[in-house]
């Protein structure tokens, strides 16, 4: 579970990319080799799939993180959002805005006809979660580099199947990167290369705590279903509190966290348990996600990790990762990081853009012919988080090796068609069967 920002040389061959004889110098990073790629220039070629504020703000960040970056094609599931996308991106990024009334793409098939264009080289994968493996394998099949948020599943089946198109990557000499930006935030960086190196001794336990607010008005032109929407298009719209869409918060957005923690650990939990609930997000509008979760992690060590998160209003706000070790304590949070102990240490060096950075990352290594694949270690750092939830929602307590490799847990629907789709109930600790 290393940080995987330094790539490592590979012998670099791809179907859309062939050697040239020039070298090209970037400034943003570094000389490199050249490499024509699919339209024939060393210009990369991105296709966005999720045109909603997340995909929006990725692709106008690794157009922003070096020279010779363009984006050509977009998919998403509505029109509304993806002209909405384009137009910003328009507005912000003008000439390397280089999208066409052809490559523009919406609904279910989208992500196929972004991959299936000759003339992309890397796509940015921002549906919700639950859409991600199934791009991934597209993209990845396709012979498209990835940039893909996290998390990258919702359940057991997704895990395993991201795992093997990260695989697949390798094979094909791809890359792939997590929009996992704390492991780029360098005072982060800077604390795990001490706990690395023994500065706080064996870690003997440690809590991840994120306390934060109720979402109540996100996306509130959503909230009400209008009376054109089907089930699954008022689901889709609003996919953040919807389980099979989202995860829940503990997957789609305290995988920062955890996965913060299995850094420090080097290593996923081997068991867990959990409890939670919803005692404030009761309404319809907010589907069928908790609103609290409390999660005891265990690692191959023997250290036990307690999670609690939240979001709720009105609550203290606290956000940050405590690591007890035999010689010192490192306590982390998105501004400072510091060790108390034997060897004390606190961060006061410069902060570079860590959004900027993951797509510098990616692009320098595409451009070198390097290995830089994250695909497997956010797998199992959304693992964790799935793990979590199931543990929660069914009051039990989990293995990880029978979470990743017997649940037959798999939250897709039957068919993708906007229709009818009947909401699955809000889970009930002791109650709510494990799959």
């Amino acid at each position: 579970m290393k940080n995987t920002n330094e790539t490592e040389p590979l012998k670099f061959s791809r179907r859309d990319f062939m050697k040239t004889s020039a070298a090209v110098s970037l400034a943003t990073l570094g000389a490199g080799a050249s490499k024509i790629y699919a339209g024939g220039s060393d210009t990369i070629r991105l296709g966005l799939i999720g045109c909603g504020g997340r995909g929006t703000y990725d692709s106008t960040n690794c157009m922003k993180a070096a020279e010779g970056v363009e984006l050509i094609a977009m998919g998403d599931g509505f029109k509304d959002r993806l002209d909405n996308s384009l137009k910003q991106l328009k507005k912000n990024l003008g000439e390397k805005i280089k999208v066409t009334e052809d490559k523009c793409f919406v609904g279910f098939d989208a992500y196929k006809k972004v991959v299936e264009c000759d003339d992309v080289d890397m796509v940015i994968l921002t549906e919700p979660p639950h859409f991600r493996p199934e791009h991934l394998k597209a993209a990845i099949e396709a012979g498209k580099h990835v940039f893909m948020e996290k998390p990258v599943a919702v359940d057991p089946v997704g895990v395993r199947s991201v795992i093997a198109s990260s695989e697949l990557a390798d094979k094909k000499k791809l890359t792939i990167v997590a929009g996992t930006q704390s492991r780029r935030m360098a005072h982060i960086m800077a604390v795990m290369e001490r706990i690395h190196n023994g500065d706080i001794g064996k870690i003997v336990g440690g809590q991840c705590v994120r306390i934060g607010g109720g979402m109540l008005t996100w996306r509130e032109d959503t909230k009400v279903r209008k009376p054109e929407w089907s089930d699954m298009e008022w689901q889709l719209r609003r996919w953040l509190f919807i389980t099979w869409l989202s995860g829940d918060f503990i997957t789609e957005m305290h995988i920062h966290n955890l996965d913060l923690i299995n850094w420090a650990l080097d290593s996923h939990p081997v068991r867990c348990f959990g409890l939670g609930g919803r005692e404030v997000r009761t309404g319809p509008e907010y589907g069928n996600v908790f609103d609290h979760f409390s999660v005891e992690y265990e690692y191959p060590n023997g250290a036990r990790i307690e999670y609690m998160g939240s979001q709720i209003d009105g609550c203290s706000f606290r956000s940050d990762e405590r690591i007890v070790g035999t010689k010192g304590t490192a306590i982390i949070d998105r501004a400072n990081t510091i060790i108390e102990g034997q060897k004390p240490f606190k961060y006061d060096g410069p902060s570079p853009s860590p959004v900027i950075r993951q797509h510098a990352d990616q692009i320098k290594a595409i451009r070198g012919g390097k290995r830089l694949n994250e695909g497997k270690r956010i797998a199992e750092s959304t693992m964790t988080t799935i793990m979590g939830r199931m543990s929660a929602y069914t009051g039990r307590a989990l293995k990880w090796d029978w979470a990743m490799k017997a649940s037959k847990l798999d939250l897709r629907p039957e068919k993708y068609e906007f229709g009818d789709l009947p909401l699955r109930p809000v889970a009930v600790p002791g109650k709510t069967k494990l799959v």
